[in-house]
């Protein structure tokens, strides 16, 4: 009777075993199950992040620190981009390249290999003069704003404007003519920009009359004009303003002495010195006498 007892509590217990093993590689299963649905998503989220669009690497160039990032949205809105054809070539494929579409001539691509770099060069173009009419609107004044607020576009080299925040500003809407500029909004006057690496961005890719707009919009955020201003002194005395009309008077007057010497010639001498049918000066040798 104890054998058959002992029997069936190793039964028992050999059963119990085997459930708790199973148990335990279920748990590990459903673990190793969940880590590997944990490092798919993982992958592809950074996968999803890494990928950039057009419009942030073209905005994350050295040199495009002015641009922002114009919505998609816009982009798309055909209205938006009235008469941009006509301006920028291999328009179609540009628009395709800005929004990251598949290009529908890949084939022509392949074979004409400086194509790639003239759409290139042409989506640049246009993006830049979306950008134009974009910061005129308020989604892109808020976007341009922000950076404004951060000193992102430079600070006025004026003494008297304590390190003003500039705004990028164009002397012209047809791209090629003039670069950008930055526009000062306490003493009213342009600028170069400090970084040589802005000296070849081109003024129409901001317009003429977005810093005006802006505060337009916003008059809140116009800076006072600056109260101080350079007086010009000698010997600690004022210099008078009828100074200033004096010297332009006299530089007006001025005039710049010839370079050189003249050294005149034979027949000019000859000329002042005899002209008119007066005597002439012999210059032959006389004779020698034996």
């Amino acid at each position: 009777m104890f054998g058959c007892l002992f029997i069936c509590v190793i039964v028992l217990a050999s059963t119990g075993a085997n459930t708790a093993i199973k148990d335990e590689h279920s748990s590990s299963s459903a673990a190793a199950a969940a880590a590997a649905e944990g490092a798919k998503s993982k992958s592809s989220s950074m996968s999803s992040s890494e990928e950039v669009s057009w419009i942030s690497w073209f905005c994350g160039l050295r040199g495009n620190e002015f641009f922002c990032e114009v919505d998609e949205d816009y982009i798309q809105d055909k209205f938006n981009l009235t008469g941009l054809n006509e301006q920028v070539p291999h328009y179609r494929q540009a628009l395709d390249m800005i929004l990251d579409l598949e290009p529908d001539d890949e084939l022509d691509n392949q074979e004409n290999p400086n194509q790639s770099d003239l759409i290139e060069q042409a989506a640049e173009m246009l993006y830049g003069l979306i950008h134009a009419r974009y910061i005129l609107t308020n989604n892109g004044i808020a976007q341009m704003l922000e950076k404004f607020q951060n000193g992102d576009f430079g600070l006025c080299p004026r003494i008297y404007c304590d390190n003003q925040p500039m705004l990028p500003i164009g002397l012209s809407e047809v791209p090629g003519e003039a670069m950008v500029k930055l526009y000062c909004p306490k003493c009213l006057d342009i600028y170069t920009p400090k970084s040589s690496r802005h000296h070849h961005t081109d003024g129409a890719y901001f317009s003429t009359g977005f810093p005006h707009m802006l505060f337009m919009v916003h008059p809140e955020y116009r800076p006072k004009r600056p109260t101080n201003q350079f007086v010009a002194r000698l010997y600690g005395f004022k210099i008078h303003s009828m100074a200033y009309q004096l010297q332009n008077q006299a530089a007006a007057n001025f005039k710049q002495p010839t370079t050189g010497p003249s050294i005149p010639s034979t027949a000019a001498a000859a000329a002042a010195g005899g002209g008119g049918g007066g005597t002439t000066t012999s210059t032959s040798r006389p004779p020698i006498k034996d």
